[in-house]
């Protein structure tokens, strides 16, 4: 069973973590190359997110950052290998608990992982450009996980629960971290111009959506089909 799980999260991995970065590539770092213009313009260092999901950083003077062409591809390339490995393996952790019968309830399973992990945390800190004005990046932290763990917890109520008031209750915990809200910086302030920053949002959502549905996708078929090291029909 560990072999089992370990091969549909590699394949699965690489090949969600590929198609994310010809996304982010061709749809997504262009926009935060624009961003950083304005960025690179100004003395102070701005910590920012660069995508939903991602940990944010500070960039000054001294800190290195990847330089444009293979150098970013690569890093890119790298990172997302990591995180689509990592819910490739929570994926297949938990087909072991409920297998799905078919490949197409995959694609459920991308779409809570989306909800949980990219959807509920961007209502409140929405994906920022660099140059962005943010809360202190420990409370936004502490805020992103605790809403991830709600939406998973309130989900699986409602989801795997047969009494209504399990799945009540799994609203409830799900919009907990909303009434509470998000760390917000005491000026909201942005140097890359607003239509640049939403066309970002949009970017991000659309191809985290893409990721998710195809995690979710490929690992059902991989799990379906791999037995015991043997594939069958």
């Amino acid at each position: 069973m560990i072999k089992r799980i370990a091969q549909t999260a590699g394949f699965t991995g690489l090949l969600a973590a590929l198609l994310l970065t010809l996304l982010q590539s061709f749809w997504v770092s262009p926009l935060i190359l624009q961003a950083e213009t304005f960025e690179k313009s100004e003395p102070v260092a701005e910590v920012h997110e660069h995508a939903a999901g991602t940990a944010a950083h500070t960039h000054d003077a001294e800190a290195w950052e990847p330089e444009d062409g293979w150098q970013r591809v690569v890093s890119t390339t790298g990172g997302n290998l990591v995180v689509a490995v990592g819910f490739a393996l929570m994926l297949a952790g938990l087909y072991t608990l409920r297998a799905p019968t078919k490949t197409s309830q995959g694609l459920l399973w991308g779409l809570a992982g989306y909800a949980t992990f990219v959807l509920a945390p961007t209502m409140g800190l929405p994906p920022e450009l660099p140059g962005t004005a943010a809360a202190d990046l420990a409370s936004r932290q502490m805020w992103w996980i605790g809403t991830a763990a709600s939406t998973a917890v309130g989900l699986s109520l409602i989801a795997f629960s047969r009494n209504w008031l399990m799945k009540i209750l799994g609203v409830a915990i799900i919009a907990v971290p909303h009434v509470i809200g998000a760390p917000q910086p005491e000026v909201h302030s942005m140097l890359a111009p607003e239509a640049l920053e939403a066309q970002f949002k949009i970017a991000s959502q659309l191809t985290n959506v893409a990721f998710w549905l195809a995690l979710g996708l490929i690992s059902a078929w991989l799990f379906r089909r791999k037995n015991d090291g043997q594939y069958h029909a």
